[in-house]
């Protein structure tokens, strides 16, 4: 038989929500700066030190990242405790948004990558194409060019790139540096709840969801979404003034 003090007993989760949303409000003084605002409840910068994710974002870019865009938790707070679970204003991440999270397995870096599937999706790669709920996703074949460091040899080696797009509309250029790389085919990934899916753009090259290692990504652990390059500099510290500007 279930007490009275047993029915009127908040749940975890509502416990949780509330505590978060406590520790929101008293850091509201703190955080009332205009810069501090800024940095920490409105975009974060960050900077970008590997090629995963070219061509759409490139070693030596400087990134924005909208907090705000899918709600404040443990990784997006600034000096939130770590008991702390769940999200404030929470709001899941949409098919092709560049995201900035920390894993599961390695809560202490940050990583950007696409969102490509959300729970309950079947995730597979088949000969290089990504394959979404048993259907292969739209690409179209663009020009060759050259990989630059993307690929990791010759700078001037052309190296394959493709438009694909998702069934929601989103769409991007990804690059194929190896006609058989070893995450080319893989298992299907069914995505839990809770859960969504990452890839790197450049994706002969890239530590993402394919891998046991790195798994699907908690929505807990989504710090912001990258809407914009602020700035960016090449390989001998030059500004590369045309890729500054919106984030697809």
């Amino acid at each position: 038989m279930t007490s009275l003090s047993q029915t009127m007993r908040p749940s975890r989760a509502q416990s949780r929500e509330w505590k978060a949303i406590l520790i929101l409000i008293l850091l509201v003084p703190v955080l009332w700066s205009p810069l501090l605002l800024f940095r920490f409840v409105v975009y974060q910068p960050f900077s970008i030190p590997s090629g995963s994710m070219a061509p759409t974002l490139l070693v030596g870019d400087y990134v924005f990242a909208a907090k705000y865009a899918y709600g404040y938790g443990r990784y997006s707070l600034p000096f939130a405790p770590s008991w702390i679970s769940g999200r404030v204003l929470a709001a899941d991440p949409e098919y092709g948004d560049i995201v900035v999270f920390r894993t599961a397995k390695d809560n202490s870096v940050d990583y950007v990558k696409r969102v490509v599937g959300l729970p309950g999706d079947r995730i597979q790669m088949r000969q290089g194409r990504l394959v979404l709920n048993d259907r292969p996703v739209t690409r179209v074949a663009l020009e060759a060019k050259p990989a630059g460091s993307a690929c990791g040899g010759d700078d001037e080696a052309k190296v394959k790139r493709w438009r694909e797009t998702l069934p929601s509309g989103a769409f991007y250029v990804t690059i194929d540096c190896d006609d058989d790389g070893f995450l080319d085919n893989t298992a299907v990934f069914t995505v839990p709840p809770g859960h969504f899916f990452v890839l790197g753009d450049n994706r002969d090259n890239s530590t993402d969801s394919r891998m046991s290692t790195f798994g699907f990504v908690p929505m807990d652990n989504l710090i912001g979404k990258v809407t914009r390059i602020f700035w960016s500099l090449d390989e001998d510290g030059e500004p590369r003034f045309e890729r500054m500007g919106k984030v697809e």
